[in-house]
């Protein structure tokens, strides 16, 4: 391993850091200069607008349903990745990574073309048993579920394959049910890895924007949310509204991050 002398590594620090506060920092400092411009008080009366406080509720509640929904299921599918093996593992595990490369716009065109109620192929199905996706509540969280779910996938199983199944076995081996194992021994092994996954699947299910402007149609008061207010906002010319609303998104994603890094426990070396 080559050593870099104290310059270079100065360099390759101050390299990172601009990178950084160029792509991030900066842009976000942007955001909370423009929301503040003309003191707290304009942002308070924002967020008392019940279209806004409408908007807000209904990006919390279509969040949280998806990262239930995520924690569930990737919790489940890394054990399955992770602690067995079976025809079309490795398609099941470049499918989880689908999310990371496709476009948030496709997904939701793809789910309107299957669950429209008109030419759908599930769509006149469902509404015809008084069950709508497109333009609804389902949609709108089946869209915010794909493209969260890698996630809390790729941060559990890690995890899983590092602590190995040796105590699993054992537990296994003095009697314990697969429930017992799972909630004993698994569980507290990866729940660290499971708390940083739900975290992420959060900021990121607070954020989405193509994907669900698709299936939603944006209706005010009925399934508008707060990314697809910012931008009829900001089309609008209320700009100082649309960066209040970035604000809130944007410090309720970064408050998130920050809890957690402060109560993860510090690796030990």
């Amino acid at each position: 391993m080559v050593e870099l002398t104290t310059p270079v590594r100065w360099l390759l620090r101050l390299v990172a850091v601009g990178y950084v506060l160029l792509l991030v920092a900066w842009p976000v400092s942007t955001v909370v200069r423009e929301a503040f411009a003309d003191g707290v008080g304009p942002v308070l009366d924002l967020l008392a607008d019940p279209h806004v406080v409408h908007a807000l509720s209904l990006t919390a509640q279509v969040a949280v349903q998806a990262v239930l929904i995520n924690l569930v299921f990737g919790v489940t599918i890394s054990i399955l990745l992770v602690r067995h093996e079976f025809p079309g593992k490795r398609v099941l595990s470049a499918l989880i990574d689908l999310p990371m490369a496709v476009s948030p716009v496709v997904v939701g065109l793809a789910l309107l073309l299957i669950y429209n109620g008109r030419t759908g192929w599930f769509g006149p199905t469902l509404e015809s048993w008084g069950f709508q996706v497109i333009f609804s509540g389902p949609g709108m969280i089946m869209a915010t579920c794909f493209v969260a779910l890698p996630l809390v996938i790729r941060e559990v199983v890690p995890v899983l394959t590092e602590i190995g199944d040796e105590q699993e076995q054992a537990a296994r081996s003095l009697g314990a049910n697969t429930r017992q194992t799972f909630w004993r021994i698994t569980l507290p092994s990866i729940k660290w890895a499971v708390v940083y996954g739900v975290v992420l699947s959060l900021a990121r299910s607070l954020g989405e924007f193509g994907a669900v402007k698709i299936v939603s149609g944006n209706v005010v008061d009925r399934t508008q949310t707060a990314t697809l207010l910012v931008e009829t906002q900001y089309q609008g010319f209320q700009q100082s509204s649309a960066y209040a609303v970035s604000f809130v998104l944007a410090f309720a994603s970064v408050l998130c991050i920050v809890v957690v890094s402060i109560l993860r426990p510090k690796e030990k070396h």
